[in-house]
């Protein structure tokens, strides 16, 4: 709201000072009515520079296309598009009767200040351009890359094939467009297509750049397809001369790490400073993941000591995390709790990727106590009050947390498996509070392999059996909620069919 405030704040200036506003002011009104979500207002915009007599220029389409592109409304866009290649001067009306919402008449807002024209009833003649205008390369290629970001790969390739029969040669598609098509191949995995295509840019004489190359690389990659990669990276230097980039050789180290080949991952971050190319806070993490994900922890933090020393980087949460992630991967858990200790006394909190890799390492480690600890301190930070406990915070230092599906999902199948029912149910009213669904068919798959016969020997001693007590309340509670049978409500229950069944 207070962009909007100042926008006409200024709007109104500018005729004190002999200003008056223009095409391109007009231009940036369009993109504050995208930024304000006002998708209805953007035909005002465009009426008003003709209403007031202002010259108009391709951006304004431009902007008017990207801004329908933004909204994901490519139907409009498109109509814009097709108007301006039919010769059509009658855009106004075209975007009017597209328009599915009307400007609420008595909104007394800053728009209503901005465009008084939009307050107007629909019973007039919108105005019509002062001349054509054909569609150049840029608007088209935004108009594929909203095809491309609604995964339409048919569509991106049929514009590119439209622009390449145009007459107008501002309409030919440019390296833009062209790197535009490669990344929505390469997203689709139509990897020998997108490599077509990069054919065709030699062909037609317009170069390829490192963008290109580097969309191309993490195509590949992401396919698997690391020897491919590694051919490009090759013909990229020596036949078009381009040198890979920081950008360029994150790519192929984090290739490296999904074919699971951490030391082709430490070859490339080698290489890539004897090229004088300095990493970069991405490069150093990823190579810290290679390691991590290999059960390599000791060289991570080996990485991790080294990017702590190159001034040129800053130590962020991402890195600390990749090395709680490759302990705890090994089920290393107080050497992941050293780590997250020396995270604290550098200014970092733990967030929900530190407490979930913490929670996957105390299931592999088998140390169920360990996730009760941590069940609390998250407990703590999300604020949820439990029946019976102190309501001042054991952690009055760290910041809210919001935890995820994955962090909890681990510490409930943790404390059903150790038959902690009452935090497991603890960790279910946290879940269902955020909105997550608890999987009640696994956790009651759960209870009936391991705690189906829990509390059922006739031989226990009296005191024994007052011990266990609490732990069979929290028991039944727990069967209450998974909805299997138990002291709330009698009935008899059995895994194979009853006879007569």
């Amino acid at each position: 709201m207070g962009e909007r405030t100042k926008f006409l704040q200024v709007f109104d200036e500018m005729s004190q000072f002999g200003a008056e506003p223009d095409v391109l002011t007009y231009n940036i009104m369009i993109k504050l009515c995208a930024r304000a979500d006002r998708k209805e207002l953007l035909v005002s915009v465009l009426e008003r520079i003709l209403e007031k007599g202002i010259q108009l220029c391709i951006t304004t389409l431009h902007s008017l296309v990207a801004a329908y592109v933004g909204f994901g409304d490519l139907e409009t866009a498109e109509k814009i598009v097709q108007a301006m290649r039919e010769g059509r001067r009658d855009i106004c009306k075209i975007l009017r009767e597209s328009n599915s919402k009307t400007p609420d008449q008595n909104e007394e807002d800053i728009f209503t200040k901005l465009l008084p024209n939009s307050n107007r009833e629909n019973d007039y003649d919108p105005p019509l351009l002062p001349k054509l205008y054909t569609p150049n390369s840029r608007i088209y290629t935004t108009l594929m890359k909203g095809y491309m970001k609604a995964g339409r790969v048919n569509d991106t390739i049929r514009t590119l094939e439209a622009m390449r029969n145009q007459e107008d040669s501002a309409s030919h598609p440019d390296h833009v467009t062209y790197t535009t098509v490669v990344s929505a191949l390469a997203k689709a995995g139509s990897m020998d297509k997108a490599r077509q295509v990069l054919a065709e840019m030699t062909r037609t004489g317009v170069p390829a750049n490192r963008i290109t190359y580097n969309i191309l690389l993490k195509g590949y990659c992401q396919q698997l397809q690391i020897d491919k990669a590694k051919e490009l990276i090759r013909e990229m230097t020596d036949n078009a001369g381009i040198v890979p980039d920081v950008v360029s050789y994150n790519i192929l180290i984090d290739g490296c790490i999904l074919v699971d080949d951490s030391a082709g991952a430490l070859s490339y971050f080698n290489e890539m400073r004897a090229r004088g190319i300095a990493p970069s806070k991405i490069s150093y993490t990823t190579l810290m993941k290679a390691f991590a994900v290999s059960g390599q922890p000791k060289l991570a933090y080996k990485v991790f000591d080294e990017m702590t020393k190159d001034s040129r980087v800053k130590v962020d949460i991402v890195a600390w995390n990749m090395l709680v992630e490759g302990y705890c991967r090994l089920g290393l858990v107080e050497e992941a709790k050293k780590i997250v200790q020396k995270m604290r006394e550098n200014g970092f909190y733990p967030n929900v990727s530190t407490y979930g890799s913490l929670a996957n390492g105390i299931a592999l480690a088998r140390k169920p106590g360990e996730a009760l600890l941590l069940w609390n301190e998250i407990k703590d930070r999300c604020g949820m009050k439990i029946e019976g406990e102190r309501e001042a915070s054991k952690f009055p230092s760290l910041p809210p947390l919001k935890p995820d599906e994955g962090l909890l999902d681990t510490l409930a199948d943790i404390c059903v498996r150790a038959a902690f029912f009452r935090k497991a149910l603890e960790i279910v009213a946290c879940m269902e509070e955020y909105g997550i669904a608890p999987n009640k068919t696994k956790y009651t798959r759960i209870y009936i392999e391991m705690h189906s016969r829990m509390f059922t020997s006739k031989h226990a001693s009296k005191a024994r059996q007052d011990r266990r007590s609490d732990r069979k309340k929290a028991a039944e509670a727990f069967k209450f909620w998974l909805g299997l049978p138990n002291s709330y409500y009698g009935s008899e229950w059995r895994l194979e069919p009853a006879d007569g069944d």
